[in-house]
């Protein structure tokens, strides 16, 4: 059986939504990815330590990183002398099983927004500046409300010059209410924004923080004080924690998420410009390093183009012309 069919047969992908999405904004990793593989099976009759070797860099290269990387290999290796495996068809099964557990792992994962159903949904969004945040809150912003629910964007990011506006446009063109102010404390800013989704019957708030990272005591601090806010008002723990992340920015995404779990309990990861990038192993890089489900990708600038994350979509967007 082709890899393409056993894939399809395993994972069902012909009832999937967003497929289409998978499969074009992929199209750089893949084409890159996949005819590495080829070649490397055309080069090597047996599987050997240099068959593991080449497959090593392959794997860093499409930013899988060194240590998930490793892990990866020690794994398939295993199973290679377990099953006694000497036949490359065989072995391309293995790999995409091995990648798609890596994933997976024991866990049940979902990328669904944890929503409040006895009241208002607080969602923080955090991610240094460039990442594509606003944006990110925006397209989310559309997608709910198409869904029917009423949202609102409060700019509570009074730290980068123009980022309230943009938010308060955003939130204008996409006909959701807005709160912001970049003149008040971002915390004031968030108090008066629940007060405001309350009073107006909101479903749901989406709040853009600051993206600076360079002083991690000031950013704890302010989104300690935010959190607070967020309790009292509603009585409750605030209900997703998205941490924003450029995928073309590649291990440095990494870096980036590991600092902010620090700082703060992230619940999901937003992966943005992910059609930009030969390298969407970092999708797995994230999970294994910090064990944080990736919740949307993004495969370009429209609103359509963020799509809720589906490691079965995922995988086979990744190997649909391995065959």
């Amino acid at each position: 059986m082709k890899i393409f069919d056993k894939i399809k047969k395993v994972f069902n992908m012909n009832e999937k939504e967003n497929i289409e999405k998978y499969e074009e904004g992929l199209t750089k990793t893949r084409d890159n990815f996949i005819n590495n593989l080829n070649l490397l099976g055309i080069k090597y009759t047996k599987i050997d330590e240099k068959f593991y070797e080449e497959l090593e860099e392959i794997l860093i290269m499409a930013d899988l990183g060194t240590t998930t990387t490793m892990k990866f290999i020690d794994k398939l290796k295993k199973r290679v002398k377990e099953e006694s495996v000497d036949n490359f068809e065989y072995l391309k099964e293995i790999i995409v099983d091995e990648l798609f557990l890596i994933y997976v792992g024991n866990e049940q994962l979902t990328s669904k927004i944890n929503y409040n159903k006895e009241g208002l949904t607080t969602i923080l969004f955090i991610g240094v500046n460039g990442v594509g945040k606003t944006t990110s809150i925006a397209k989310l912003a559309s997608k709910m409300k198409k869904e029917g629910k009423k949202i609102m964007i409060i700019g509570a990011d009074t730290f980068r010059a123009g980022a309230v506006e943009q938010a308060k446009i955003w939130a204008s063109k996409l006909g959701v209410e807005f709160c912001g102010n970049d003149q008040t404390d971002p915390a004031s800013v968030v108090y008066k924004g629940l007060e405001e989704a309350t009073n107006k019957n909101c479903d749901v708030v989406l709040i853009d923080t600051a993206g600076r990272l360079q002083n991690k005591i000031n950013l704890m601090k302010e989104l300690e004080k935010i959190s607070k806010v967020i309790e009292k008002q509603t009585g409750r723990n605030i209900d997703e924690t998205l941490l924003v992340i450029d995928a073309s920015t590649g291990q440095n995404g990494i870096s980036q998420a590991k600092n902010f779990k620090e700082i703060c309990e992230i619940t999901g990861i937003i992966l943005t410009k992910l059609d930009g990038t030969a390298k969407g192993g970092i999708v797995l890089s994230i999970k294994d390093n910090v064990n944080i489900p990736v919740k949307f990708v993004g495969f370009g600038e429209k609103e359509e183009d963020m799509v809720a994350f589906d490691i079965e979509n995922y995988i086979y967007g990744l190997f649909k012309e391995w065959n």
